[in-house]
């Protein structure tokens, strides 16, 4: 029986609501080799808009390959997961892959790790030889492949902005546009979910990503569509739940896609017939208890004036932090010390700019910070 709501993972089929003009632009952007940036705060639904236009566009003439960098520390540790993934999803075959991996790797050894889970992934292990030649080989694969077998390619790059926190990160950028500007049959998707940290490889002109493609913003899905969803969802199942009561549960996590399905599916759990105001509650209350330990271990180190940044947005304060007004209400030193604050929990993704505007990144956490 599948799920009435997805969260924790990408979501598909029914689950994914709305997205209508994102998924028509991306898969014309994957159709057409337009080299896409997708930007949004976290579990907004970019990694399952990306999977929704790959399953639309993708033919035996076009193939999506995608690759999640979260964890990779560095440049090798990149190259290596990005040649993995095109190696092994662009042929239906293994030994179509070897092949490619022998005629077009040739300098470098591997070795093949064959997942024992049902889903079969298999990943390559790879080592230069010697280790500190150029890796130019690694990052032309998918053109390479895309040329041998009359093939277009788009690489979609999961968590990309892991390769700001490189110790070479700069040069490696460089190095990734100097050759993939020059691609003609291979395109990419480049998202991740640490917004500031995306617009910093993109919108600044010193940066070598600067206009390298077109930019996706993702935006809050209008409340309308989780209305219909959410209420059609619990009528499935004969349960009843009013559009002022799905408004009050989307508001609660200021539309944050992942929140509102998980929300939603406790209000579900406590509801026999109709939806009452108790069972909103105490949805609420699990939720915000469920990620108490993932908040403390953020907010652990932050100093007390960090702490009291955070509380003034979370009541609501949105700009004007360097009035005198706020700096007493909220002891944040001074205006010059509201500055540093700012930037410090930026950086720490904890706080974000919207429209001129500082929110928490994760809108739960100020509902933690107010009770807890």
């Amino acid at each position: 029986m599948n799920s009435l709501f997805v969260f924790g993972k990408a979501v598909s089929g029914d689950a994914f609501t709305d997205r209508e003009e994102e998924t028509r632009k991306l898969v014309a952007n994957f159709k057409y080799g337009i080299n896409t940036f997708i930007v949004s705060p976290r579990r907004w639904g970019k990694t399952s808009l990306v999977k929704k236009a790959k399953g639309i566009a993708e033919g035996a003439k076009l193939k999506i390959v995608y690759v999640d960098v979260q964890r990779c520390r560095s440049r090798e540790e990149f190259c290596e997961r990005f040649a993995s993934a095109v190696l092994t999803q662009t042929s239906n075959k293994m030994d179509e892959w070897l092949e490619n991996a022998r005629t077009l790797l040739s300098r470098f050894s591997f070795g093949v790790n064959a997942s024992p889970d049902p889903t079969g992934e298999v990943s390559i292990k790879l080592e230069l030889s010697p280790r500190e030649r150029s890796m130019d080989d690694l990052l032309q694969l998918p053109e390479n492949i895309a040329r041998k077998k009359g093939l277009r390619v788009v690489v979609c790059i999961d968590e990309f902005q892991q390769i700001g926190s490189f110790s070479d990160s700069l040069q490696f950028q460089t190095e990734l546009r100097s050759i993939w500007q020059h691609h003609e049959l291979v395109s990419y998707c480049l998202f991740g979910s640490r917004k500031h940290m995306m617009e910093a490889l993109f919108d600044d002109t010193s940066k070598p990503f600067y206009k390298f493609g077109d930019i996706i913003y993702l935006q809050r899905i209008p409340m309308e569509y989780w209305e219909k969803y959410i209420t059609g969802k619990f009528k499935q199942e004969g349960r009843k739940i009013t559009h002022k009561q799905v408004e009050w549960l989307v508001t609660q996590v200021d539309g944050n896609s992942s929140y509102v399905q998980q929300l939603a599916w406790y209000v579900f759990l406590r509801t026999e017939k109709e939806t009452d105001e108790t069972s909103l509650r105490e949805a609420l209350r699990e939720l915000v208890i469920q990620c108490s330990d993932v908040f403390e271990a953020k907010t652990e180190g932050l100093t007390a004036y960090q702490m009291n940044f955070l509380r003034a947005v979370a009541d609501g304060t949105g700009n004007g932090f360097s009035s005198n007004q706020i700096i007493k209400r909220y002891n944040l030193g001074s205006s010059a010390n509201v500055a540093t604050i700012m930037k410090s929990l930026i950086e720490k993704d904890l706080i974000q700019r919207e429209n001129k505007m500082i929110f928490l990144t994760d809108p739960l956490m100020g509902l933690w910070l107010k009770r807890y």
